[in-house]
């Protein structure tokens, strides 16, 4: 059994089982993925993958299994290669992140711009996408880190770290009624914004369950006309006057001055950001400096601490008296 074949199978799940985008990843060709898979399947005796003839089709009961612990050896073998490579070069190497657009545009300039001035022989590599995308990339082994805004059920088996907590706005051009609100030093009510058509955040997202749970507890069906997975497409739409925008509120500047936003944070329960990476990884310096210059309460020894505890609700539990910051 070779590491190198280990590699082979993971890559042929994360791409889809295609043995194609496999190779093309890998930077090496179809058929010698191929061979070395059957030899691996031959030494061990049994099938890891279901096929249809020369097709892949999906991952046998053993296969999930080998998989599994394959991806575990790689995150082991990739750590052995961070434990020399932080005596050798501990200012150099390269930290991968894995994020939602909102948090990549509004949150993440100034960390990067903070972490780049100490580190400028590390390369940052940034990744956007969906919470799913997001921990899909993190288990693929794609990112070191990733940061998460919601979906926290999805992370349940990597180290899940509380950042800070964050609330959302109401967004409309500067004619709309709702402006009303503001000028009259109104609180917005549910039963109000159950009057228009409105733009959020996909299901799924970042708090759509928030935004259902306070509907739902006034008895009223949203209309939501359209949804977007960035903020900055929320804002483009209701500038096009397709509805009203709730969105997160660190997404609303100066540059908005064409729309109005109205705090809309008595309305929805607070939601946390979040910062993951994978148990067994080993965590370079520069990773620990780079979390801690995102939310400064979690300090390497804070992170070595919540890393040894059991799940993320013993680490939610540590964090608990913790008062953390509202953006």
């Amino acid at each position: 059994m070779k590491l190198q074949q280990l590699r082979y199978i993971v890559e042929i799940v994360n791409q889809n089982l295609n043995i194609t985008e496999a190779a093309e990843v890998l930077y090496t060709s179809q058929p010698g993925i191929s061979k070395q898979v059957k030899l691996l399947e031959t030494e061990l005796g049994v099938n890891i993958f279901e096929r249809n003839g020369k097709h892949i089709k999906g991952l046998t009961p053993s296969g999930e299994k080998i998989v599994a612990i394959a991806r575990e050896l790689l995150v082991k073998a990739q750590s052995i290669k961070s434990v020399a490579e932080e005596e050798t070069c501990p200012d150099k190497g390269v930290l991968r992140i894995a994020t939602t657009n909102t948090q990549a545009r509004y949150t993440l300039p100034n960390v990067i711009k903070t972490f780049k001035e100490k580190y400028p022989e590390v390369s940052f590599h940034l990744h956007q996408g969906s919470p799913s995308q997001i921990y899909d990339a993190l288990m693929a082994g794609e990112v070191d880190l990733a940061i998460t805004t919601e979906a926290q059920y999805l992370f349940e088996n990597v180290v899940l770290l509380p950042c800070y907590l964050w609330n959302r706005s109401v967004v409309v051009k500067a004619d709309h009624p709702l402006v009303a609100f503001v000028k009259q030093n109104r609180k917005l009510t549910v039963e109000e914004l159950g009057k228009y058509d409105l733009i959020t955040y996909t299901f799924g997202f970042t708090g759509q369950s928030d935004l259902d749970r306070a509907f739902n507890k006034e008895g009223i069906l949203p209309n939501i006309v359209f949804t977007a997975t960035d903020a900055d497409v929320i804002k483009t739409y209701v500038r096009l006057g397709l509805g009203v925008g709730i969105m997160a509120s660190m997404a609303y500047t100066e540059d908005d001055s064409d729309l109005v936003a109205i705090d809309a944070s008595h309305l929805f329960q607070s939601s946390m950001t979040q910062i993951a990476f994978r148990r067994g990884t080993f965590l370079r310096n520069y990773m620990y400096d780079f979390i801690h210059y995102f939310s400064p309460h979690l300090t390497k020894m804070q992170v070595e601490k919540a890393e040894q505890l059991r799940d993320n609700n013993a680490i939610l539990l540590m964090f608990e008296n913790m008062q953390l910051e509202e953006k």
